[in-house]
């Protein structure tokens, strides 16, 4: 049975979390406490929700061997830092930048896509690749010239889409063996307690006056983004995977320009056209292009 028989709507849903996810920048915003403690109400606030959800949806939380204990809290690690550094740079930079910069880990989980498999881009992957790679390139270019002021936002979403990118590998590895919503739960779990006394620590805002917005954060970003990615990473191979999260510095750059007045340049409008024509062919039927990982149930 291939993969697309068994996971029909698989791309659908990693479509809908992505663009779920782009609205979290906002939310960050929105929040009223620090960038840490956003954070640590993300995924405190979503446990519950993913409990309920994975009882009612036969996959119930559990407890799994050692080794996969110690693979989910590892990727907690780099999640719980990513949300740390990109949450911090949302606050110094423009909505876009902070989606564009945290997403450097498309590439990077793309790339250790390609290792897995031992070879060179076949030409429809690398065509969709130097088409991302351009879009991107594109929608930098509203930054380069705003870059004296926004260079430490930029800085601490690079480094948070590089830890994003150790997140994804260690969720690749995990759905091996686990189910998503068991994987997300623990994950979840894991960086929240990892958050909480790293806010503490900063002396942070932790708690809000309007809960409205961490609760949206928590379902919309966690819930809703993070476990509809969780699942297609089971059922995609991370180049599809990678270039798709992409869509998320379009959209975060759309709502920056409604919401707070940002500039968006008609470069930026070349960028989202050539990252969607990347998805176009990374969605072409090729031997190998769309194929499931190997290790995912």
């Amino acid at each position: 049975m291939t993969s697309k028989t068994r996971h029909p709507f698989a791309f659908a849903a990693l479509l809908v979390g992505s663009c779920a996810l782009a609205f979290g920048p906002w939310l960050v915003r929105l929040s009223e406490v620090g960038p840490v403690a956003a954070g640590f109400w993300r995924l405190s606030l979503a446990l519950p929700f993913l409990f309920a959800i994975a009882a009612v949806s036969g996959q119930p939380v559990h407890w799994p061997r050692p080794r996969l204990v110690r693979l989910v809290a590892f990727g907690a690690f780099f999640f719980a830092a990513d949300l740390a550094a990109w949450h911090a740079g949302i606050h110094l930079t423009k909505l876009g930048n902070a989606t564009l910069f945290g997403n450097i880990s498309s590439f990077a989980f793309a790339g250790w896509g390609l290792w897995l498999l031992r070879k060179w881009p076949s030409r429809l992957q690398g065509a969709a690749l130097l088409l991302a790679a351009l879009g991107a390139g594109l929608l930098m270019g509203s930054s380069a010239e705003l870059s004296a002021r926004n260079v430490r936002g930029d800085l601490l979403a690079l480094s948070a889409g590089l830890l994003y990118a150790g997140y994804l590998i260690a969720v690749e590895r995990a759905r091996g063996e686990l189910q998503p919503l068991p994987l997300l739960f623990l994950s979840s779990a894991f960086g929240a307690a990892m958050l909480l006394p790293l806010s503490l620590a900063l002396g942070e805002t932790l708690f809000p006056h309007n809960w409205l917005y961490v609760f949206a954060l928590a379902l919309g970003s966690q819930v809703l983004g993070q476990g509809l990615l969780v699942y297609a990473i089971g059922a995609l191979p991370p180049l599809v995977v990678g270039l798709t999260l992409l869509t998320q510095p379009v959209i975060s750059a759309f709502v920056g320009w409604t919401v707070y007045g940002e500039n968006v340049s008609v470069l930026d409008g070349l960028g989202a056209a050539a990252i969607a024509a990347a998805l176009l062919i990374v969605r072409l039927p090729e031997r190998g292009l769309r194929s499931a990982p190997q290790n995912a149930s």
